[in-house]
């Protein structure tokens, strides 16, 4: 009652209670699942567990071993233990170095780099480069896989995040290089969404590399002729049969490196009559000039007499071709027939530096029909020239095997290998004067660029060269099939 008059009293606004859901399910069932969880939870430890050790069995399992043999055995077990592990490696590695640095040192480097270089910087060096991106709230960060140093380079395996491409890292190539304390970094693709990042700390091709022994073996595979090494310790193989090869360098890069070690590794065949040479030296000889044994036609000039050689070979290559019409679609040994390799140095002296504009359009015109034509009949052309510019040979697309050695401007090299091979990492402009013949190599229909080094190929290793060629008769080939042709030896 308030003053006479009756007052109602206020309504109850508490909050009815909520009573969780686990709260109702029957303490069996609750028991199955705290099991359950339970062993998923052990079976997970488990395993990541043992990939940790697989991953890194070095640093786990080195430091609990030393530790239990310290708790087991004492501190005098322990030292004499660990003494005996060094005077084992010491031993391994006087025995068979490559071994010890493959399967032990690497490792070892592999863990100490993985450690204290990409770990720890790698979260930072995402967020600052912008290969994380965020989305409502959530950040989606390139993960870490795999490290494996090779001493020279270090191999980092990444998984990118949804929606990105590996252009994105090819942009940001050099700063990833600085961040991780590398002299460069080059991206590769390994399959979707995974790509590897080589950081490169050192040039493993800096010393020359001498040419092999000759052998008598005339047993020469056209397609993968070895004609130095790679950068991984792999030979450097140039396809012939099938291919063209266009070979780019500025003066004192080391195209005569390329062109002899090709030419000293077909020496068997073109001793036994296998293999037939043929070259052009505009500059008068001063490059092929230096073994003409090799040769079964050279010609020292530019002129009327090196366009006439050209048209000769042309005219072979469709003779030889409409041979083989219904009969075979490629050349092979069995054939009877040499396979032609047509050696021109200083390219653009015969295409475009040729004053005669007749002779200039007739050569062209030959080794148009040379390039896009002798593939099958068994003709391959091995051009060398300084400038790529599309002006001076204007079928580059005809060569299917090109080397990049050092080159004067960065668009060189797009211009050589194909668009975006540099930022690929692709650097031929970057080669040091001090390393002739290392280059760039790549082959169409592969992504990837190869970077190598060819034989140093001496004065001295030339006249061994003439002396092995010089008592083989290498102008005389077999007939061919309609009797035409020089007669076999």
């Amino acid at each position: 009652m308030n003053g006479g008059k009756w007052v109602d009293p206020a309504p109850f606004e508490g909050v009815r209670p909520r009573v969780p859901w686990w709260v109702l399910v029957p303490g069996k069932v609750k028991w199955i699942a705290a099991l359950v969880a339970l062993v998923w939870l052990l079976v997970v430890g488990v395993v990541r567990l043992v990939l940790v050790v697989v991953r890194y069995p070095v640093v786990t399992l080195v430091p609990v071993s030393a530790a239990w043999c310290w708790w087991r055995f004492g501190l005098s077990p322990l030292v004499l233990a660990l003494l005996s592990l060094v005077a084992a490696l010491t031993i391994w590695a006087a025995l068979d170095r490559g071994s010890f640095l493959r399967h032990g040192w690497y490792r070892l480097v592999t863990e100490w780099r993985r450690a204290t270089v990409y770990v720890p910087k790698w979260r930072s060096v995402m967020r600052l480069a912008d290969l994380a991106k965020r989305d409502r709230g959530r950040e989606y960060r390139p993960k870490l896989r795999r490290v494996r140093s090779e001493g020279w380079r270090d191999r980092v395996r990444v998984e990118m995040v949804p929606a990105q491409s590996p252009e994105a890292w090819e942009l940001r190539r050099d700063g990833l290089a600085h961040s991780f304390g590398a002299r460069s970094c080059r991206v590769r693709v390994l399959r979707p969404r995974v790509i590897e990042l080589d950081f490169v700390h050192r040039d493993p091709l800096l010393r020359p590399l001498p040419v092999p022994a000759l052998t008598d073996s005339t047993e020469v595979d056209l397609k993968r002729v070895v004609v130095g090494r790679i950068e991984t310790g792999r030979p450097w193989r140039l396809r012939l049969l099938g291919s063209q090869v266009l070979v780019v360098g500025v003066p004192g890069a080391g195209k005569g490196s390329v062109l002899w070690s090709l030419v000293w590794q077909l020496a068997p065949a073109v001793r036994a009559g296998l293999v037939r040479l043929v070259g052009i030296d505009p500059k008068g000889g001063m490059e092929l000039g230096q073994c003409p044994d090799a040769f079964d036609r050279v010609v020292y000039d530019n002129g009327p007499e090196a366009v006439a050689l050209l048209e000769e070979i042309a005219a072979e290559v469709k003779e030889r071709a409409a041979r083989y019409r219904g009969v075979r679609r490629l050349w092979a040994r069995s054939t009877g027939e040499p396979f032609t390799v047509l050696v021109v140095d200083e390219l653009a002296d015969l295409i475009a530096y040729q004053p005669d504009k007749q002779l200039r359009e007739r050569a062209v015109r030959a080794i148009q029909t040379i390039t896009s034509q002798g593939r099958a009949p068994g003709y391959a052309v091995v051009g060398l020239v300084q400038d790529p510019r599309k002006e001076v040979v204007g079928f580059r697309h005809l060569f299917s095997t090109r080397v990049a050695l050092r080159l004067d401007e960065p668009q060189q090299v797009d211009m050589v290998l194909g668009d975006g091979v540099r930022q690929r990492g692709a650097a031929a402009h970057e080669i040091s004067e001090n390393t002739p013949g290392v280059a760039w190599a790549k082959e169409d229909g592969e992504r990837e660029p190869e970077r190598a080094r060819a034989f140093h190929v001496t004065d001295a290793d030339l006249v061994e060269l003439s002396v092995f060629l010089a008592d083989a008769k290498v102008h005389d080939f077999p007939t061919r099939p309609d009797g035409s042709g020089e007669v076999a030896a």
